[in-house]
């Protein structure tokens, strides 16, 4: 190996992938270097790396603890401890504990006899036995002098459990408008929509498109998997009229008539067939907003907005900073405007899974954590956490012979690592505040992501590891703590592993209908008993054609009108209409309904109650029959990503008052309802 591939091995950088399993491919060297640099490596000359790579051998032989190191309650301590020196003194400072003697604050103890770390949990570690739940500081001393600090993560052997089986709904937020909505679903929508689903058709959550902070600008990106901050919500999705300064407000008539606009906008919608404006939507909001931030707050409001700020600390102060200055404004005078939009999304949120759990919901609202953010965002903007000069994306594939450049600059692992995971865990427990579960976008995120050096094309990046173990640790530890599930995206290309290490940690996958083969055999349509149990089981997905549109072959079509096909469309119909073919010939085999396709869709979803799936969603568009997708991958202004209200089968906008009355929607509905409890009745029992 030469020196170049022993760095990066040290650093963690792949020099290597494989996009199948019988084909490897080799980076090229000028990508390993440019990565090695993002990482803060001298690739600069042969003399560099050499030198590089002799300081980096020389830290990995003789540092004497990683930087993290994780305890799974109930099991052995970390090896990493077992194989320190005999007579090495360790302590423990304890997750948000104080110190208690003048010179170290730690109650030191040794490490001898040597080995005994391989019996019961906590043996000869120093520590009254295992420690408690949490991210502790580990400071040990070795005979020989060497010092070292470490973070250790003591979490929960998994997650919180899912229901037995349970039931609920996929939606973009922005695309459910109600009669009330100003021309974008929001918040008290969502409250609306989770009281309807779990009260009449007792479903057990709703899950929604990230929620994060955009970029403002005009246009702003429409895409909730590219915001500014991760961290925080966007007040776009408020609801004016909920605000309780509302009632107190002098200026009720200018509210009124901004309500009256907000109208306007959404008949603009409903009606004319105009596509969601979200800049339309926010200028009146934020109009609205600046009215009601003038209104004072009752003193329990003010002191609910001071206990949240103080519990958000130095990043509320900067996002808010952020967002003044972006805006243009003076961050010293209008920071706290931003402060105070956060916060009033904050409970609106809270709100809305309240609502869900007292329509009865087992699980509540699942939000959704993209897989980064924007380059010029407030999370990246003066952190030191991310890579300049690479953006993540993925390596060419069975589906995308390019690979892609998703524009989202990566975290890096040595500064996480540094810091304990602080930002990691401060964006867990920022979105765990009101969610009932929590999916993860591209889970595989967790152990490693695809870096693209700044101008070489998406398949010329290079894979760049993670401690999955420590931020899948800090993952459970954080739901445990919420009491909330976790729901892992994994689709696509998985590292050997990956998912045996989430399944043993109670992290839900993700399982499509379209892709469950039998690719290790004969690639039929897997049969339903073979499903996995732990995993949120859907026939489609915001990036997939409805289900209406793959039945009918139409998205095959609208590719074509786009442009996007790489193959004769003549073959492209062929094999699309040839596969939606063999899951029908399944479906009838177990004598289901599939004539027309009301029916076929109905059986579609019989089939993944069939599945031992403990969460079943269904795309809240296929229950009216909607034939447009959300997001089409691949386009940019060719398709109105992120943009289109929920419609039915003839493409007309439904709001949620309509949705709720649809004949068809309540049908699926109702028959997923009564499929989930004949699945779950004990033998014997009635359904009713």
């Amino acid at each position: 190996m030469d020196d170049l591939a022993r760095l990066a091995a040290l650093y963690g950088v792949a020099t290597t992938y494989q996009p199948a399993e019988d084909v490897t491919v080799r980076v090229p060297e000028a990508t390993v270097a440019a990565v090695l640099r993002q990482l803060g490596a001298d690739t600069g000359t042969a003399e560099s790396v050499r030198a590089d790579l002799a300081v980096a051998e020389h830290d990995a032989a003789y540092r004497l603890l990683p930087r993290v190191l994780v305890w799974w309650a109930g099991s052995r301590a970390p090896v990493e401890l077992g194989a320190l020196p005999p007579g090495t003194r360790i302590g423990l400072e304890p997750e948000g504990g104080r110190m208690t003697e003048a010179a170290t604050g730690l109650a030191w103890a040794s490490t001898e006899p040597p080995g005994a770390f391989a019996g019961l949990p906590g043996a000869a570690t120093g520590l009254a036995g295992e420690p408690p739940l949490g991210v502790h500081r580990l400071h040990a001393e070795a005979p020989d002098g060497r010092r070292a600090t470490a973070t250790l993560i003591v979490a929960p052997d998994r997650a919180p459990a899912a229901p037995e089986r349970a039931h609920g709904l996929l939606v973009q937020l922005y695309s459910l408008l109600s009669e009330r909505s100003w021309g974008m679903g929001d918040l008290g929508d969502l409250a609306e929509l989770a009281s309807w689903a779990g009260r009449v058709h007792g479903a057990g959550f709703v899950q929604v498109n990230p929620l994060h902070a955009a970029v403002p600008g005009t246009p702003t990106d429409p895409s909730p998997y590219r915001p500014s901050s991760r961290r925080f919500p966007d007040p776009v999705h408020l609801r004016i009229e909920d605000v309780p300064e509302c009632a107190d407000s002098p200026d009720r008539a200018a509210l009124a008539e901004l309500a009256e606009r907000g109208g306007e906008l959404r008949r603009e919608v409903l009606e004319k067939g105009a596509l969601i404006d979200r800049d339309a939507v926010w200028s009146l909001k934020r109009a609205a907003l600046e009215l009601l931030y003038a209104v004072p707050r009752s003193p329990e409001r003010e002191a609910a907005y001071g206990n949240f700020r103080a519990e958000q600390g130095a990043e509320l102060d900067r996002h808010a900073v952020w967002c003044a200055a972006h805006a243009g404004e003076d961050p010293e005078t209008r920071a706290d405007f931003h402060r105070w939009l956060v916060w009033l999304t904050d409970t609106q949120l809270v709100a809305a899974q309240r609502a869900a759990k007292e329509a009865g919901m087992a699980v509540g609202i699942v939000h959704d954590l993209a897989v980064g953010v924007h380059p010029g965002g407030s999370d990246v903007r003066g952190s030191e956490h991310y890579a300049e000069g690479v953006c993540v994306g993925a390596p060419p594939d069975a589906f995308n012979a390019r690979g892609q450049d998703w524009g989202l600059p990566p975290w890096r692992p040595d500064r996480l690592a540094a810091t304990g995971y602080e930002p990691f865990r401060a964006l867990l427990r920022g979105v765990f505040r009101y969610a009932g579960a929590l999916r993860i976008d591209h889970v595989m995120g967790l152990f490693r992501l695809w870096w693209i050096p700044e101008g070489a094309p998406p398949a010329e990046g290079a894979y760049v590891s993670y401690d999955g173990e420590a931020m899948l640790a800090l993952l459970v530890l954080e739901a445990h703590r919420a009491g909330a599930l976790v729901i892992g995206e994994d689709l696509g290309t998985v590292q050997p592993g990956v998912r045996q290490a989430l399944a043993r940690r109670g992290v839900l996958g993700t399982s499509v209908l379209w892709f469950e083969r039998d690719w290790g055999g004969d690639g039929e349509p897997l049969e339903a008993e073979r499903w996995r149990a732990d995993c949120l089981a859907t026939a489609t997905t915001h990036d997939l054609p409805p289900t209406a549109a793959k039945l009918a072959g139409s998205h095959v079509e609208l590719r074509d009108r786009l442009g996007l096909l790489t193959r004769p469309l003549e073959r492209e119909r062929a094999e699309d209409a040839a596969d939606t073919a063999r899951w029908l010939d399944v479906l009838e085999d177990l004598g289901l309904d599939t004539k027309g396709e009301e029916a076929a869709v109905r059986a579609l979803y019989g089939f993944l109650l069939r599945t031992p799936a403990r969460l079943v969603g269904v795309w809240l568009p296929d229950a009216v029959g909607d034939r447009r997708p959300q997001n089409l991958p691949g386009t940019w202004d060719q398709y109105p990503n992120w943009r289109l209200p929920v419609a039915d089968a003839e493409g007309r906008p439904l709001t949620l008052e309509a949705l709720a009355a649809s004949p068809r929607a309540n049908v699926l509905l109702s028959a997923v309802r009564d499929g989930v409890r004949t699945r779950t009745a004990p033998p014997g029992a009635r359904v009713v």
